[in-house]
């Protein structure tokens, strides 16, 4: 592999398109603060849809997929695939109320439904905790795989790497805020999917792979590509399949798949036109994300067991690459090398812009939090529009320095994912609940923020040191157990804080329920003046069930459809479907 002039060409014209589009949207960004962190609130949904997928579709993400299927297995993307579940609720359920709130930002939400000082101070702590330590985890876990990426197809040490792209990324990030971002996006998930469709294409065919029916029946494949663990070893079904279905998915805060939404869904969500936008947009997010894009990834992850079969091959044929950046998620750059001229520069413009759109998203995000949650909130609250500006493009330069350092400290795609997993965990139910049950105050939530972290702290400093003492003092834990534990001991800490703190006032009760107008029996005390229609929310979960069958039945058919499974495809393409006009029928005249 050598990246050829006509390979730098396409990488620069990326990189002058994504400028570009911030010089363009930088005659609007900067006239309010609106327009800065919200592109004015007029987006449409398949525009802000596309923007969600992008975002989402981070250089991470493949190297990721990749990882898990080279040690667990094409089934092992359960981990990630539970997570449809949330994003169905989000749908169906809380993307209404979230379009409804009024709110700039997700934090700004809790001022809304809680009152006095302890909702003040949570909004200031969680706006500082989300806005920089949440989400300088998040930059520093993609700023890993872009490191990676370099490293193996530029051969550009880390720092030069998130130096080049990170300048770039800041530029039309500060001039052109939200709007730029959604813009870039959408360029960015056309190079994607026409990149990794066309990477896969290739690959596939490979003298050393041999095409797809010869991968499939390799002996170093054939174990990994069954779409279901094996049911009849607790060791495979139960951390792979069972926990993220029956637990991961309502319990685990993790961006892009909020229980109840938040973070950058929330934020493309208070962009939209309106409530009909909104609903649109995760829907297309949904079904883009979990049916349309995992089979590319997934073919070059098998095919990568037939190149590199180990990891010293990878090491061998990248010496380069420090060893500690050497695990299974560097196979999905390795693989990528192989390609020729054109497409090598194609396939790593559109990874370089993956990155780029997660960070971007990211960064204005997390100068939303700071500026509006925390500097306008609490230090200057007659901040005029172009101060408030002004402060989120300084919150941006120093999120990006925060979070591209992190990336220089990590090694491990997957300890990034688990790690994310485990400080969120136990917090979903309560951000689910929390539109539904008046008895939920700021003090549950305070507590269970402190209260997750730790706990995530304990199980990811403390545990494992006193499971290996020399006399054991506590059973060494997997970390699908230290996660079922952590939901457990957060949830219970955060229920009994809802328990001994006094609820919220009657006023801030009332306020919440004629804003948003939630519904149901949690709310029937404050609501029977309020709401003249009925309850939407089992018709909801209805919509969120029968549409997460649709999207797990059209992921698996086309895992058929490539295996050559037709009976079981046809079925599945049929349920799939099916699912989709049940859907449909149920939420058409839906108000």
């Amino acid at each position: 592999m050598e990246i050829t002039s006509l390979d730098w060409l396409i990488i620069g014209a990326y990189f002058a398109l994504a400028l570009g589009v911030g010089l363009w949207a930088s005659r609007t960004s900067g006239k309010s603060v609106s327009n800065f962190f919200l592109a004015g609130r007029s987006m449409p949904w398949w525009l802000l849809g596309v923007s969600m997928v992008a975002t989402t579709f981070s250089t991470d993400t493949p190297n990721l997929v990749t990882g898990l299927v080279r040690e667990n297995g094409v089934s092992g993307n359960w981990g990630w695939w539970a997570f449809l579940l949330t994003g169905m609720l989000t749908v169906f359920v809380y993307a209404r109320l979230w379009r409804r709130s009024g709110v700039m930002t997700d934090i700004e939400f809790y001022e809304l439904r809680y009152g006095g000082k302890p909702a003040a101070v949570l909004r200031g702590f969680r706006a500082l905790y989300l806005g920089l330590v949440f989400n300088v985890l998040v930059m520093g876990a993609v700023s890993l795989a872009a490191i990676k990426l370099g490293g193996i197809l530029l051969g550009w040490p880390g720092w030069q790497t998130l130096l080049v792209t990170g300048l770039i990324t800041l530029a039309y990030s500060t001039l052109g805020g939200l709007r730029a971002v959604i813009l870039t996006d959408f360029v960015q998930f056309i190079l994607a999917m026409v990149g990794s469709i066309w990477a896969c294409w290739f690959i596939l065919n490979l003298d050393d792979v041999g095409g797809l029916e010869a991968l499939l029946t390799h002996e170093n494949v054939m174990s990994k590509t069954a779409m279901w663990p094996d049911l009849s070893d607790p060791s495979q079904w139960i951390p792979i399949l069972l926990v993220p279905l029956a637990v991961q998915w309502w319990s685990s805060y993790y961006p892009g798949a909020e229980p109840g939404g938040g973070g950058y869904i929330a934020q493309r969500m208070f962009s939209a036109k309106n409530e009909s936008h909104a609903v649109g947009a995760t829907l297309l997010f949904n079904v883009a994300h979990y049916a349309l894009r995992p089979w590319p990834w997934i073919l070059i992850a098998l095919a990568s067991l037939i190149v590199f079969p180990e990891l010293t091959d990878i090491q061998r044929a990248f010496p380069d690459i420090p060893a500690d950046k050497v695990g299974h998620d560097l196979a999905y750059p390795a693989m990528l090398s192989l390609l020729p001229t054109g497409l090598l520069g194609l396939v790593t413009a559109s990874l370089l812009a993956a990155f780029m759109s997660t960070m971007s998203t990211q960064l204005n995000l997390g100068a939303s939090y700071l500026v509006n949650d925390f500097y306008v909130r609490f230090i200057k609250p007659d901040a005029t529009d172009s101060q408030q500006v002004l402060a989120g493009r300084l919150a941006t330069i120093i999120s990006l320095v925060l979070g591209s350092g992190l990336g220089l400290m990590l090694t491990d795609a997957e300890q990034a994912f688990n790690l994310l997993l485990l400080i969120g965990a136990g917090t979903g139910g309560l951000f689910i609940l929390r539109w539904f049950w008046w008895r939920i105050n700021a003090w549950t939530e305070l507590v269970a923020m402190l209260g997750s972290l730790l706990v995530a702290g304990y199980f990811t400093f403390v545990h494992d040191a006193l499971a290996t003492e020399p006399v054991a003092l506590v059973p060494l834990l997997a970390d699908h157990e230290k996660l079922i534990w952590g939901s457990l001991l957060t949830t219970l800490i955060w229920l009994l804080a809802t328990w001994l703190t006094p609820p919220e006032s009657e006023v801030t009760l009332q306020k919440f329920v004629r804003t948003v107008n939630p519904g149901g029996p949690g709310w029937r005390r404050w609501s029977e003046d309020h709401v003249t229609s009925s309850w939407a929310v089992p018709r909801g979960v209805l919509s969120m069930v029968l549409g997460s069958i649709g999207v797990y039945a059209a992921l698996i058919a086309t895992g058929s459809w490539i295996y050559s499974e037709t009976i079981q495809a046809m079925i599945l393409t049929g349920v799939a479907v099916s699912s989709g006009a049940a859907v449909f029928l149920l939420n058409r005249r839906r108000s």
